[in-house]
């Protein structure tokens, strides 16, 4: 559980020859191709399917660019709607399948069932001589997907168009050969794809490590030989003898929640910051991506406004995760994100740490019945209940807390940064690949 985690474990394929005559391909993105390949548009290699369906078939299976795991090519299937009333795509077993929305996220799978899709994702049926695998990988290849967003349109939501992807060119190797770079990259990736789930299962035992040590320490305090008493709660169980019990709502001047009802009709270009639940992780809010709303939005909703001190909290997806307001964002507003008011009679870092254990996590749940996951309002923060705790104590649990969480936040952070690196390892082993600057062959014989 602390081993540093080894960049280099396990995660280097075989060094392997480069072929030995090169040609240029013509291509602008692709450059030079072994001498023996071809270069073809892919409405030659894989024509995209045309037809659409007004509504999803009631048995069938759907594909929707969320069930697309980017970069990898692995379809995530568990969670099927019941019902989608909007057009889809037939496609067929041996279809490739090819996400036009946002091309940067590499979104590319090969099925091998039928089912439909989104509109959102084009369904290529490979011809005679090309392998539904293999032009699936070309299709990751990160040169390949730098271009094909290099010809979206539309800055929201950019997506490439079916004429552009159709009309774009891939190297194309003998049929032979195609197989043989299939089974290569098939074999390293599945490599590099277990490395990275056995150090993504250690991060969620490195999680779950952290939320037991804050759950202990809010809700058992720091001195193991403190008299308990019952809290006649079930979620807290027993609590140190002098702690009392309180709902959130009686130790903080309030809950509020931030602009719920289309707050983009008051964006501009430069204002006033305003916060959203993707500048709040876990303990830090991330000034990166902020939107910005005028000041006379700000003054019409400055019951949202947000100040040093106060705790935001995210209400769905990520229920729960928080972070402290900084004195940067003093005077900032939010949008869909809970916001604890600054009390005097419990410290901010200590409102973060309660709603990161699992005593809040479970109370959350329970008030979420019937829902998918747990989710916050303002009634549910409102009514958590909290231990209410001495302030000199709180200031000491929370001090013990920031050592043991930075320590295992530290090794989280280094475990994702392999992770990063084993990504990069089988995106570049992929494009190297597909384009011949690595010749497989021997390789996928042995």
């Amino acid at each position: 559980m602390n081993e540093a985690p080894d960049r280099n474990e396990e995660a280097q394929p075989a060094r392997l020859p480069r072929y030995c005559k090169y040609k240029d391909s013509g291509v602008e993105w692709l450059g030079e191709i072994p001498a023996h390949w071809r270069t073809k548009r892919i409405k030659f290699v894989a024509p995209t399917r045309t037809g659409k369906l007004n509504t999803k078939p009631h048995d069938a299976v759907y594909v929707g660019l969320e069930h697309v795991e980017p970069w990898t090519g692995r379809l995530l299937l568990e969670d099927q709607p019941e019902k989608i009333d909007s057009v889809v795509s037939p496609f067929a077993a041996g279809d490739v399948l090819l996400g036009k929305l946002r091309p940067y996220l590499a979104k590319a799978a090969r099925p091998d069932f039928d089912g439909v899709c989104t509109s959102e994702i084009l369904a290529l049926r490979p011809t005679p001589g090309y392998l539904q695998s293999y032009l699936m990988y070309c299709l990751l290849n990160v040169s390949h997907v730098h271009w094909l967003h290099s010809l979206t349109y539309g800055a929201r939501m950019p997506r490439v168009s079916t004429d552009h992807v159709s009309t774009n060119s891939l190297p194309v190797p003998p049929q032979g050969e195609q197989r043989a770079i299939v089974r290569f990259l098939d074999d390293e990736t599945a490599k590099l794809n277990a490395l990275v789930e056995r150090k993504e299962r250690l991060i969620e035992l490195l999680q779950e490590k952290r939320t037991a040590l804050i759950t202990r320490a809010v809700t058992r305090g720091l001195d193991p030989d403190a008299p308990m008493r019952g809290s006649g709660v079930e979620w807290l169980g027993q609590l140190p003898a002098h702690w009392e019990v309180k709902r959130l709502k009686h130790l903080t001047p309030g809950t509020t929640v931030g602009i719920v009802v289309t707050p983009s009709r008051y964006y501009v270009d430069d204002g006033v910051p305003c916060l959203r639940s993707l500048n709040v992780s876990r303990g830090a809010v991330d000034t990166e991506n902020l939107v910005f709303i005028s000041n006379e939005a700000n003054e019409l909703h400055r019951k949202s406004k947000i100040f040093a001190g106060d705790v935001v909290v995210v209400r769905t997806g990520q229920a729960g995760t928080a972070a402290v307001v900084p004195e940067s964002l003093d005077g900032a507003n939010c949008i869909d994100l809970l916001i604890v008011r600054r009390s005097e009679l419990v410290l901010p870092k200590f409102v973060y740490y309660y709603l990161n254990s699992q005593a809040a996590i479970s109370q959350a749940a329970e008030q979420s019945v019937g829902a998918i996951q747990a989710h916050y309002n303002t009634s549910t923060l409102a009514r958590l209940v909290v231990p209410k705790i001495p302030l000199d104590e709180q200031s000491r649990l929370v001090t013990q807390l920031d050592e043991v969480t930075q320590e295992i936040d530290c090794l989280v952070a280094k475990i994702r940064d392999a992770i990063d690196h084993l990504h990069e390892l089988r995106t570049a082993l992929v494009s190297a690949a597909v384009t011949g600057k690595i010749d497989a062959r021997e390789a996928a014989s042995k």
